[in-house]
């Protein structure tokens, strides 16, 4: 293996262009048990948009705000906080570390510790498993792939075409995350995941004057509509300026710079509003979605449109393309744009080119199916908002959109014994979607404090099928949030119970 680390080579098993985590994953799981050699090809950071810009840096300015919320709800510690704010200047140092000061020298050494190889570059395909690489000197090597190359090559912001609004130079996430001063005044286009994320620790940071400015009349639109709801009151409460149903039509911004990622990038700007509502920040934050980052990576070589998200199976091949060698995993292939989505995605394709380059033998791991079927109906995700927004599979209007006969049920999370525990005055709500048919979950969603670590178990009993009736004998410990399953399942039965009396 120690000759799959020579980044000379022009020839690998398999290329991965790309390489963040999911990128990782991929290479580690075609060669690990197979034989196969691998290589990552990365113009910026081993490791991508998650540890750097996104996930990991975003979750370290999120737990200090969480904490002090938590504590300011706490008899006996309430007192000893006070009227105290955050100490900026620790969180911001701890989020550097946390990115590793966005060096990726642990990255590179694990991959070369693993036997993977690490060509820095920008790759283009030009051909049936051959990549293009432009290396940071502007030269060009070609590196050819024996059996597969995978595609990571992830998203990136959008920032839409309104009058004035990229002359202006918003920040987008990777500005908010990596943020190097506290503006005064914010405004945040969107309502969703990284919006509300990022509307959260913004005010907790101590931005005196934050609106969001969303054209849907709800937050999160994509989940149970109580979780939106509930994130819309306690961001309200918490004194940001909830802006629904509103557009921004135009923007100006008379001294606008590049001042760097994450400092204002200059004079104060302002939004008109489609209401002619005029709106005066000193920084704008768009979080109006994302793209897939393939516009210039070779795909017409490959027979491929230009740009847009790679179609793939369930076996993470790219269709279209004939000799089934190219992959695509992670945000570029538009399945779910999630990490850990990804990565999941990357072990199988992994494992899918382990087997198929040793004449389609059996992997001898866990992924004895090869298909990303059966994840993909389970899908996690969690919103580190305060309140907290953990979610896997159908929502009730999904289920009934997808043809499914459901049965719902749903239970207040403040009337837990376990949740009073972990602080006063706390709000949440919890809601199951049952297909009546097999009685078995399809969806979860669960509002509240702390929620997050409800969530496995939640996608374990979508994955697997668990009946409603075994669901019954996994008994939840108390006093914990987990006790949530036992008052859900009650209330169920209530209600079943009842509808056979009438």
């Amino acid at each position: 293996m120690a000759a799959a680390v020579d980044p000379e080579r022009s020839e690998w098993d398999v290329i991965v262009l790309g390489g963040a985590a999911a990128g990782e994953n991929a290479a580690q799981y075609a060669a690990q048990f197979s034989g196969l050699e691998s290589v990552i090809v990365e113009a910026e950071l081993v490791g991508g948009e998650c540890s750097y810009w996104a996930c990991m840096p975003s979750k370290g300015l999120l737990r200090p705000v969480e904490v002090l919320n938590t504590a300011r709800h706490l008899p006996g510690v309430a007192a000893l906080v006070g009227d105290n704010g955050i100490d900026v200047d620790a969180v911001l140092d701890r989020r550097d570390a946390i990115v590793n000061n966005l060096s990726d020298d642990s990255q590179v050494k694990w991959a070369l510790d693993t036997g993977i190889g690490v060509v820095r570059g920008y790759g283009r395909l030009t051909g049936e498993r051959t990549v293009a690489v432009t290396k940071p000197d502007g030269s060009v090597r070609t590196i050819t792939a024996r059996h597969a190359v995978v595609v990571d090559t992830g998203s990136r912001a959008s920032v839409p075409d309104i009058p004035g609004l990229r002359a202006a130079h918003p920040w987008i996430s990777r500005d908010v995350t990596h943020l190097r001063e506290v503006p005064r005044r914010v405004a945040v286009l969107g309502g969703g995941v990284v919006a509300c994320e990022a509307a959260t620790w913004l005010r907790g940071l101590g931005v005196e004057e934050l609106s969001l400015v969303h054209r849907g009349s709800a937050l999160l639109a994509k989940q149970e509509p109580f979780a939106g709801e509930l994130v819309a009151a306690e961001l309200g409460k918490s004194g940001v300026d909830l802006l629904l149903g509103r557009k921004v039509v135009a923007v100006r911004r008379e001294k606008a710079a590049e001042t760097g990622v994450g400092r204002v990038h200059g004079g104060p700007a302002t939004l008109t509003l489609d209401d002619g509502t005029e709106l005066t920040v000193d920084e704008i934050v768009v979080a109006l979605g994302r793209v897939p980052a393939s516009d210039d990576i070779g795909l017409p070589a490959v027979g491929l449109p230009d740009g847009g998200y790679l179609d793939v199976d369930d076996q993470q091949r790219v269709k279209g393309v004939p000799g089934e060698w190219l992959y695509a995993i992670g945000d570029v292939c538009g399945r779910a744009l999630l990490t850990h989505m990804g990565k999941y995605q990357a072990r199988i394709a992994g494992e899918v080119i382990a087997s198929r380059a040793n004449g389609g033998g059996a992997s001898g791991g866990f992924a004895a199916e090869l298909s990303t079927a059966q994840g993909h109906r389970a899908v996690p995700q969690v919103t580190f908002t305060d309140p907290e927004v953990a979610s896997v599979g159908l929502t009730e209007h999904g289920a009934r959109e997808a043809g499914i006969d459901v049965e719902t049920v749903e239970y207040d999370m403040a009337a837990l014994a376990g949740t009073y525990l972990l602080r006063e005055e706390y709000t949440g709500r919890a809601k199951l979607v049952i297909d009546r048919a097999s009685d078995t979950l399809v969806g979860a969603t669960f509002v509240g404090s702390g929620v997050a670590d409800l969530l496995h178990s939640a996608t374990v009993a979508v994955v697997g099928r668990v009946p409603v009736a075994a669901l019954w004998h996994a008994v939840p410990s108390y006093p914990t949030p987990s006790e949530i399953w036992l008052r859900l399942l009650e209330t169920l039965n209530r209600q079943r119970r009842l509808g056979a009396d009438a």
